[in-house]
């Protein structure tokens, strides 16, 4: 997707996926994280004000679909995941990532009027739990994924909501919530290419929201707001998993991501176009 640079305005290249072939093996577990700056060790302030129309506006003109990647998680273990609506939506197949070399076919429902999308596989992997309501600002957040198809993962802390508009088959807006990245993997340099998809997760491993998309200039990440998640899962007829998941700090969210990959909790998703 790509987002305007907010000083002059100029369209730029934010989340696009690259082609990616099933062939090559890609290694599964990530590198240690560069943390710059260090993470704080405060896990929030002050409650996140309700959304408003003093909230600012992200523009967003989403490519085509085409040859692609980007990331997916599970919501139920019977083969049920989420991903960011722009990584499937035109997709002729949609491909989930099991291995070097190996993949499963996904049938994909795009969430109503959400940048959300549903995927459906024969089989699935343990799902992670969903995030309770309330949010904070400054609340800490991790992002397991594969930027540029490679295991990686981001943290961030909340700033603020916002409001997305996507220029793209039909003009839709959806509140979103705008994260500060704090800390990623050192493989990961430039645009956070291929993140698009991940869960945003809490300290407790429970998801927040989806990633949808990124300002790489501005070091800013947006996610679905939990009422969105829940409306998609909702859509989906899927009870949130519930409880805690697998706790992350800033001495090891990487290991844990490496850990939800592993088990094909969090997992790449190719799109085909032929």
């Amino acid at each position: 997707m790509k987002l305007p640079h907010a000083p002059d305005w100029l369209v730029y290249l934010a989340v696009t996926a690259g082609l990616v072939v099933l062939a090559v093996g890609v290694p599964w577990r990530g590198a240690q994280p560069v943390r710059r700056p260090a993470l704080r060790a405060s896990a929030g302030g002050q409650p996140l004000a309700p959304a408003s129309l003093f909230d600012p506006t992200i523009w967003v003109s989403a490519p085509a679909a085409g040859p692609g990647a980007g990331t997916a998680f599970s919501v139920a273990d019977r083969g049920v995941w989420l991903t960011a609506r722009h990584v499937v939506e035109g997709c002729a197949r949609t491909v989930i990532v099991t291995g070097p070399g190996h993949g499963v076919a996904a049938t994909v429902r795009l969430a109503s009027g959400r940048e959300t999308a549903i995927l459906y596989t024969r089989g699935g992997a343990p799902a992670l739990p969903i995030a309770p309501a309330g949010l904070r600002r400054g609340q800490r957040a991790f992002h397991p994924g594969y930027p540029r198809s490679r295991p990686g993962e981001a943290a961030s802390e909340l700033v603020r909501r916002a409001t997305l508009l996507v220029g793209w088959r039909g003009l839709r807006a959806e509140p979103v919530l705008t994260f500060a990245e704090t800390a990623r993997s050192p493989m990961t340099r430039g645009a956070l290419t291929g993140i698009s998809g991940a869960p945003a997760l809490d300290a407790e491993g429970r998801v927040l929201g989806v990633t949808v998309a990124e300002a790489p200039r501005r070091r800013r990440i947006y996610t679905t707001t939990p009422s969105s998640l829940r409306a998609a899962l909702a859509q989906a007829g899927v009870v949130p998993a519930s409880g805690p998941g697998e706790a992350m700090t800033a001495a090891t969210y990487d290991a844990v991501a490496d850990d939800l990959r592993a088990r094909l909790s969090v997992v790449e998703v190719v799109c085909l176009t032929g």
